[in-house]
């Protein structure tokens, strides 16, 4: 059994425009000590999907309608608001997009590790504070000790990420999801974040959801990858085999903005760029079906499925990975 299992989760935004279907259906798996890349633009329900398992979305106007949400054998969505946080930490820790604004700003730095520690731990506060330096050095702050009573502002983009992971490992979960965790740094201060979160992963033993919208992070740091686009996963398996033979249009999209030393594209002939602009009320059909240059006539007016269509890879497309039935018609 997986370490998380989410099944058919669909979480939706009740709005005055209308309901948002940012989540509509996905489902995941994440085995223990592995790390899953979730990618996908912006918009594509990867964060929302991220703050379902932590459930931490406002509520209202965000509610989960259906699925589950498993970790451990449990089910996170039965969970009371007590049990959670419980769950928060302890056994998932979350590395967010902004470390900034995920820091409190009025707190020294050691002041809010420690406070994780004594909850989640019960440590008394001189051993938490110690194990609190231990590890901002274990992420590689400089004279950690003495920064303990810094303040965020003191710190730069990339050493606030740092203190933002050492936050999530301090009672070593088993789980960790890192929500962009790259965001806003330089290409030198990214690679050294990513590689630290694949040696404290290691380290750690724990299980990673790299949530990014990069697909060169993905072939570096996921073992298996999930594509998403407009609330649904499009395609998903071994990260080897999705980036070496891509089936969905958009992943090959997702590909084709990768840059490589030639300067040639994987899908140079996809379609433009459009918004999607059926995640309120989305009608039936393919949500790429206006991007997409393999479109046929079952795509505008039937929603594909996710059906394996290679060896435990996935694809949600009437063209390259029909179903049964479609592969009769076509």
């Amino acid at each position: 059994m997986a370490l998380l299992e989410i099944s058919d989760l669909k979480t939706h935004f009740f709005t005055r425009g209308g309901v948002v279907h940012a989540v509509d259906g996905v489902s995941l798996a994440v085995e223990a000590g592995s790390t899953l890349g979730l990618v996908g633009e912006s918009g594509c329900g990867k964060s929302v999907t991220a703050l379902s398992i932590m459930r931490l979305l406002p509520t209202p106007p965000a509610r989960i309608v259906s699925g589950s949400i498993r970790f451990g054998g449990r089910e996170l969505t039965e969970l009371s608001e007590r049990e959670l946080e419980d769950v928060r930490g302890r056994e998932i820790g979350m590395v967010f997009q902004d470390p900034m604004t995920a820091l409190n700003p009025t707190l020294t730095i050691g002041t809010q590790i420690v406070e994780v520690l004594q909850r989640h731990l019960g440590l008394d506060r001189r051993p938490a504070r110690r194990r609190a330096g231990e590890l901002l050095a274990e992420v590689g702050i400089p004279r950690a000790f003495e920064r303990l009573d810094d303040y965020p502002h003191r710190f730069s983009g990339g050493m606030r990420q740092r203190v933002g992971i050492a936050m999530a490992i301090a009672c070593e979960p088993r789980l960790l999801i890192a929500d962009e965790p790259t965001t806003a740094l330089d290409v030198t201060v990214q690679a050294q974040v990513l590689d630290l979160l694949d040696d404290l992963r290691r380290e750690h033993r724990m299980a990673m959801i790299l949530i990014t919208h990069n697909m060169g992070v993905v072939a570096e740091s996921a073992d298996d990858v999930a594509v998403m686009y407009a609330g649904q996963i499009v395609e998903q398996g071994p990260t080897d085999e999705v980036l070496q033979n891509p089936l969905h249009p958009y992943t090959r999209l997702l590909l084709s903005a990768v840059p490589n030393p030639h300067g040639e594209h994987v899908l140079a002939e996809v379609g433009p760029r459009r918004s999607f602009s059926g995640a309120i009320d989305p009608v039936a059909g393919c949500r790429f079906v206006e991007r997409c240059p393999l479109a046929i006539e079952v795509c505008s007016h039937e929603t594909p499925e996710l059906v394996e269509a290679r060896p435990a890879h996935s694809a949600r497309c009437h063209v390259t990975a029909p179903t049964r039935r479609e592969e009769r018609s076509l």
